[in-house]
C-alpha cells in the first residue's frame, strides 16, 4: 500500500488541512486505523481498539467542520495511555485481576480532549502498574520499540511512544512519576512534556478499581506526548487547568515563554553525573547539541553553583518516590522491605538503599523529606533567576534489548561497558520530577546503531512555555522526529 501523506505530519498541519478541506477527519482516521491493522501485529503499541466509535467521532467531526465548528483538535485521531478511563473501555493498569475493569465515566482530561474535538483510535499498552521502563505485561503482552524490535519502547508511557513513531496519530496522552513520559519519548524519537506537578488534573487516571476521585498523586503528572514540540503545547493547553469538583476559584494562566529567539535563552548544559553516568553516545550527542546553541548565540554554560545538589536531591527522591509506592505493596512484601532496611548500615547511602529506606518510611521521617524537598525547591527558585533551563539527558543510553527478568534491583543495563542497577536510571528523570518542575523531552538523532536518542529541558516551576517555546525552536532550527524505516509504507 502507498504510503499516506498524513501519517507523519504533526496535529498542527492536519488541523490546518481538514480547515483548507484538503483531507476530512474520516480519511484520517481511517488511515490511522489502516496503519495499525497492518503494523501493529508487530509493534504492539494499540492494546485495546475502539475503531467503530472514532469512525462514528470523525463522522461528527466531518459535519462539525462543514458548519464552521472551530475546536483546537477536532478531527484529530488521538490514542490514550491504557492508564486513563475511557467509558466503556477497560482500564487495568496490566492486572491480570483487573483485566475486566470497564469504566462508566471518562477520565476528566479524556473528557477534555474529546470536549477539543479529538477522536480516540484506543489504549496504548502500559507495564504492570506503570512501574517499569518496557512495556510488558500478562494481559496485553510486550510492545516493541518501532526503531528495532527487540527493544525496550521505554515505560510507562511505552505503548502511546511507539504508537507516535509509527504514525497511528499525531497526539498520545501519558503519565509520569519516574520519566513515565520523558523516558519513552527518548527511546523511540518523539515528544513529551511532564508538566508542572498538578497543572493538569489526574481524576480519572486511577488504578482500578479506585473511584475516580480529584487526587494528586504525590510527584505523578499526566502529559502530552507528540511527533513535534508545538503539537504539545496543543495538547497540553486541552487538559491543563484546575479540576472544576475542587478548585471552583482557580483560573489557569501560564505565563509567556521567557523569550521569542534561540540567542536569548540561558541554558546550564549537562552531559553526565557520577550519580548516574552516561554512555558515549549520549554524551556525543549532547555535545553537538551544545555546539549548535551555542552556534545560534543561546548563552551557555556548563556549571553553575547554584544547581542544587544532585547527589543528594536524587537520594531524596528515591525515598519520597518509595514511601508513596509501597503504600500499595502487599503486606508481607512491605514487611520483607522494612525489615531488609532497618538492617542497613547508615553508611550506605547508595541509590538502592535509599529506595529500600523509602519503603519503609515513617510520617514522621516523610515530613522531614518533605521539608528537604521545599528547601530544593527554594534553589530551583534561586537558580531559574540566572538560568532559562536545564538541558540534560533523560536515560543513560538507548533503548535496551527487553528485559523482563522478576526483581528490577537485580537487573543491570551496561554504561560504556560497565554495569549499573538498572533503577539507578531514576536519577535523571528524578532531577525534575522531585521538585515538581516542568521539562520536555525532545529528540536530538540517532545513535550509529539507528537508536533514538534525546535531552529533556527542565524549566522553572509553573512556567511550562518556556521549555516548550526552547523544543520549539530547537526543532524548527536542527530538525526533530524522523519516522522509523521499517515501517514507513
Amino acid at each position: 500500500m502507498a504510503k499516506s501523506q498524513w501519517s507523519f505530519k504533526t496535529a498542527i498541519e492536519i488541523s490546518a488541512a481538514l480547515a483548507a478541506k484538503q483531507v476530512s477527519a474520516v480519511e484520517l482516521t481511517q488511515d490511522a486505523i489502516g496503519r495499525i491493522e497492518r503494523h501493529d501485529a508487530k509493534i504492539n503499541a494499540v492494546c485495546v481498539r475502539d475503531f467503530d466509535r472514532a469512525l462514528a467521532t470523525a463522522r461528527a467531526a466531518h459535519t462539525a467542520l462543514a458548519r464552521g465548528e472551530q475546536k483546537p483538535l477536532l478531527g484529530i485521531p488521538i490514542t490514550v495511555k491504557e492508564s486513563y478511563n475511557v467509558a466503556g473501555l477497560p482500564t487495568t493498569w496490566g492486572i491480570p485481576e483487573q483485566k475486566n475493569f470497564t469504566p462508566t465515566e471518562d477520565a476528566l482530561s479524556v473528557a477534555r480532549v474529546k470536549d477539543a474535538g479529538a477522536v480516540i483510535l484506543g489504549k496504548t499498552n502500559v507495564p504492570l502498574v506503570l512501574g517499569d521502563w518496557q512495556s510488558y505485561n500478562d494481559i496485553y503482552g510486550t510492545t516493541n520499540n518501532p526503531y528495532d524490535l527487540g527493544r525496550t519502547p521505554g515505560g510507562s508511557s511505552g505503548g502511546s511512544s511507539a504508537a507516535l513513531a509509527a504514525g497511528y496519530g499525531p497526539l498520545s496522552l501519558g503519565s509520569d512519576i519516574g520519566g513515565s513520559l520523558r523516558v519513552p519519548a527518548f527511546h523511540c524519537g518523539v515528544y513529551a512534556h511532564k508538566p508542572s506537578y498538578a497543572l493538569a488534573p489526574s481524576r480519572g487516571h486511577t488504578p482500578p478499581p479506585l473511584p475516580p476521585l480529584p487526587f494528586n498523586r504525590d510527584l505523578s503528572v499526566i502529559g502530552p506526548m507528540a511527533r513535534s514540540a508545538a503539537d504539545l503545547t496543543l495538547l497540553l493547553d486541552a487538559i491543563a487547568g484546575p479540576d472544576p469538583l475542587d478548585a471552583n476559584a482557580y483560573r489557569l494562566e501560564l505565563p509567556a515563554p521567557r523569550h521569542a529567539a534561540l540567542k536569548d535563552f540561558r541554558v546550564l548544559l549537562i552531559d553526565t553525573d557520577p550519580v548516574m553516568p552516561t554512555d558515549s553516545v549520549v554524551r556525543g550527542s549532547i555535545e553537538r547539541l551544545a555546539a549548535n546553541l551555542a552556534k545560534a548565540g543561546v548563552k551557555v554554560e556548563r556549571q553553575s553553583k547554584l544547581l542544587p545538589d544532585f547527589a543528594a536531591s536524587t537520594r531524596l527522591y528515591m525515598r519520597i518516590l518509595m514511601s508513596f509506592l509501597a503504600a500499595s505493596f502487599a503486606p508481607d512484601v512491605y514487611e520483607g522491605a522494612k525489615q531488609a532496611a532497618a538492617a542497613l548500615p547508615e553508611s550506605d547511602t547508595s541509590l538502592a538503599a535509599e529506595r529500600l529506606r523509602g519503603i519503609a518510611l515513617s510520617h514522621r521521617d516523610w515530613v522531614m523529606a518533605d521539608g528537604g524537598r521545599t528547601r530544593l525547591r527554594a534553589q530551583w527558585r534561586e537558580f531559574f533567576k540566572t538560568f532559562d533551563a536545564v538541558i540534560c539527558p533523560i536515560m543513560p543510553t538507548p533503548a535496551y534489548p527487553h528485559d523482563h527478568s522478576p526483581g528490577q534491583e537485580k537487573r543491570r543495563i551496561m554504561i560504556d561497558g560497565k554495569e549499573h542497577v538498572y533503577p539507578d536510571q531514576l536519577a535523571w528523570p528524578g532531577i525534575a520530577t522531585l521538585p515538581g518542575l516542568p521539562s520536555t523531552a525532545i529528540p536530538t538523532g540517532f545513535a550509529p546503531d539507528g537508536l533514538p536518542i534525546g535531552v529533556q529541558i527542565v524549566g522553572p516551576w509553573l512556567e511550562d512555555r518556556t521549555p516548550l517555546k526552547l523544543a520549539e525552536l530547537i526543532e524548527r532550527e536542527f530538525g526533530g522526529f524522523v519516522p522509523p524505516k521499517m515501517f514507513d509504507d
